[in-house]
């Protein structure tokens, strides 16, 4: 797994690429923690699944407590081009509500700058 690191409008971008599960979702975490300990001010991300094949409970648990430690600090967390994988499991975990999917990384971004 890999994740790119980009900024728009005061957003921060977290690309994600492979699969998020086992080793990889601790990847996903230690690279989204240290993203938000750098953040000066309301933290605010989008991340990206486009390019995830598939994601297990390990990574949706890094994306939980990722949104967790921004919400604590008064951010917020939006997700894009998330497969039915991926929706599945948050329709499963009962999670969709905290991460509503965006259709476009313009849309997300507006909503983002908007709150």
């Amino acid at each position: 797994m890999a994740v790119n690191v980009r900024h728009r409008d005061n957003v921060v971008i977290l690309e994600l690429n492979g699969k998020i599960f086992g080793p990889a979702a601790l990847e996903f975490k230690r690279a989204f923690e240290e993203q938000i300990a750098s953040c000066a001010g309301t933290p605010k991300f989008l991340v990206d699944f486009a390019d995830v094949t598939i994601m297990g409970s390990s990574g949706l648990g890094a994306l939980t407590g990722a949104y967790v430690s921004v919400e604590q600090k008064g951010g917020l967390v939006a997700i894009i081009n998330v497969g039915p994988n991926i929706q599945n499991l948050m329709i499963r975990s009962k999670l969709v509500e905290q991460f509503e999917p965006f259709d476009s990384e313009e849309e997300a971004i507006d909503a983002l700058n908007a709150e």
